[in-house]
Protein backbone atom coordinates (compact mmCIF):
# COMPACT_ATOMS: atom_id res chain seq x y z
CA UNK A 1 0.00 0.00 0.00
CA UNK A 2 1.00 3.32 -0.68
CA UNK A 3 1.52 5.52 2.18
CA UNK A 4 -0.69 8.39 3.08
CA UNK A 5 -0.06 11.81 3.09
CA UNK A 6 -1.25 14.15 5.36
CA UNK A 7 -1.48 16.91 3.23
CA UNK A 8 -3.54 15.29 0.75
CA UNK A 9 -5.79 14.46 3.92
CA UNK A 10 -5.48 18.13 5.04
CA UNK A 11 -6.86 19.16 1.31
CA UNK A 12 -9.72 16.21 1.78
CA UNK A 13 -10.64 17.14 5.20
CA UNK A 14 -10.78 20.80 4.35
CA UNK A 15 -13.16 20.43 1.05
CA UNK A 16 -15.32 18.14 2.61
CA UNK A 17 -15.54 20.41 5.98
CA UNK A 18 -17.14 22.87 3.89
CA UNK A 19 -19.33 21.32 1.84
CA UNK A 20 -23.12 22.26 3.18
CA UNK A 21 -24.00 20.42 6.18
CA UNK A 22 -20.77 18.92 6.68
CA UNK A 23 -19.72 20.60 9.45
CA UNK A 24 -22.58 20.82 11.23
CA UNK A 25 -23.09 16.92 10.91
CA UNK A 26 -19.37 16.63 12.24
CA UNK A 27 -19.98 18.84 15.30
CA UNK A 28 -23.18 17.22 16.06
CA UNK A 29 -20.96 13.74 16.50
CA UNK A 30 -18.80 15.39 18.53
CA UNK A 31 -20.79 17.56 20.67
CA UNK A 32 -23.52 15.27 21.32
CA UNK A 33 -21.64 11.54 21.25
CA UNK A 34 -17.71 12.54 21.98
CA UNK A 35 -16.41 11.56 18.75
CA UNK A 36 -13.51 13.26 17.34
CA UNK A 37 -13.94 15.29 14.41
CA UNK A 38 -10.51 14.59 12.69
CA UNK A 39 -11.09 11.03 13.17
CA UNK A 40 -14.21 10.80 11.61
CA UNK A 41 -12.66 13.26 8.65
CA UNK A 42 -9.82 10.60 8.56
CA UNK A 43 -12.46 7.50 8.39
CA UNK A 44 -14.13 9.45 5.68
CA UNK A 45 -10.97 10.14 4.06
CA UNK A 46 -10.15 6.55 3.74
CA UNK A 47 -13.56 5.38 2.60
CA UNK A 48 -12.32 7.71 -0.50
CA UNK A 49 -9.37 5.70 -0.65
CA UNK A 50 -11.45 2.39 -0.43
CA UNK A 51 -9.51 1.21 2.56
CA UNK A 52 -11.51 -0.57 5.41
CA UNK A 53 -10.61 -0.58 8.55
CA UNK A 54 -10.86 -3.11 11.42
CA UNK A 55 -11.56 -2.52 15.09
CA UNK A 56 -8.64 -2.96 16.05
CA UNK A 57 -7.21 -0.41 13.69
CA UNK A 58 -9.49 1.74 14.55
CA UNK A 59 -8.86 1.11 18.38
CA UNK A 60 -5.02 2.10 17.66
CA UNK A 61 -6.12 5.48 15.87
CA UNK A 62 -8.58 6.47 18.52
CA UNK A 63 -5.72 5.20 21.05
CA UNK A 64 -2.89 7.55 18.80
CA UNK A 65 -4.96 10.63 19.61
CA UNK A 66 -6.47 10.28 23.07
CA UNK A 67 -3.62 12.75 24.39
CA UNK A 68 -3.40 15.01 22.30
CA UNK A 69 -6.88 15.45 22.20
CA UNK A 70 -7.23 15.41 26.13
CA UNK A 71 -4.24 17.49 26.83
CA UNK A 72 -3.93 20.33 23.91
CA UNK A 73 -7.34 20.14 21.42
CA UNK A 74 -10.59 19.90 24.63
CA UNK A 75 -8.53 22.45 26.67
CA UNK A 76 -7.96 25.02 23.52
CA UNK A 77 -12.09 24.36 22.81
CA UNK A 78 -12.94 25.40 26.50
CA UNK A 79 -11.01 27.87 27.03
CA UNK A 80 -12.59 29.77 23.24
CA UNK A 81 -16.41 28.87 24.75
CA UNK A 82 -15.24 30.55 28.02
CA UNK A 83 -14.62 33.67 26.11
CA UNK A 84 -17.31 33.53 24.02
CA UNK A 85 -19.85 33.27 26.78
CA UNK A 86 -17.69 36.59 28.36
CA UNK A 87 -17.34 37.95 25.32
CA UNK A 88 -18.91 41.64 26.58
CA UNK A 89 -15.98 41.88 29.42
CA UNK A 90 -12.76 40.65 28.01
CA UNK A 91 -10.86 43.45 25.75
CA UNK A 92 -9.79 42.82 22.63
CA UNK A 93 -11.99 39.56 22.36
CA UNK A 94 -12.16 39.38 18.56
CA UNK A 95 -8.11 39.65 18.33
CA UNK A 96 -7.97 37.16 20.96
CA UNK A 97 -10.69 34.78 19.48
CA UNK A 98 -8.82 35.08 15.80
CA UNK A 99 -5.56 34.35 17.32
CA UNK A 100 -7.17 30.84 19.44
CA UNK A 101 -8.76 30.04 16.04
CA UNK A 102 -5.72 29.96 14.00
CA UNK A 103 -4.15 28.10 17.52
CA UNK A 104 -6.58 25.06 17.06
CA UNK A 105 -6.50 24.98 13.34
CA UNK A 106 -2.61 24.16 13.98
CA UNK A 107 -3.42 21.86 16.83
CA UNK A 108 -6.13 20.43 14.58
CA UNK A 109 -3.16 19.72 11.65
CA UNK A 110 -1.42 18.55 14.17
CA UNK A 111 -3.50 15.69 14.95
CA UNK A 112 -4.13 14.94 11.47
CA UNK A 113 -0.27 14.33 11.09
CA UNK A 114 -0.59 11.70 13.90
CA UNK A 115 -3.57 9.93 11.92
CA UNK A 116 -1.63 9.59 8.98
CA UNK A 117 1.38 8.64 11.11
CA UNK A 118 -0.25 6.29 12.69
CA UNK A 119 -2.41 4.86 9.65
CA UNK A 120 1.07 4.03 7.96
CA UNK A 121 1.77 1.55 10.57
CA UNK A 122 -0.98 -0.39 9.66
CA UNK A 123 -2.53 -2.63 6.13
CA UNK A 124 -5.83 -1.39 5.37
CA UNK A 125 -7.44 -3.99 3.18
CA UNK A 126 -9.12 -3.15 -0.13
CA UNK A 127 -13.02 -2.56 0.10
CA UNK A 128 -15.40 -1.29 -3.00
CA UNK A 129 -17.59 0.68 -0.48
CA UNK A 130 -15.83 0.70 2.78
CA UNK A 131 -18.31 2.34 5.65
CA UNK A 132 -15.20 3.24 8.30
CA UNK A 133 -17.16 5.90 9.84
CA UNK A 134 -20.09 3.70 10.81
CA UNK A 135 -18.03 1.45 12.55
CA UNK A 136 -16.84 4.18 14.58
CA UNK A 137 -20.38 6.21 15.12
CA UNK A 138 -21.64 3.20 16.29
CA UNK A 139 -18.92 2.04 18.97
CA UNK A 140 -18.82 3.36 22.43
Amino acid sequence: MNLLNSNDFWQFACTLYAKPGQQQALLTLQNQQGKNVNLCLFLLYLDSLKLSINTEQLSALIESIDEFDTQALKPLRSVRRYLKANQETIADYTKIREELLSTELKLEKQQQQILVDTANKLSFLEAVKPNNIELYVKAT
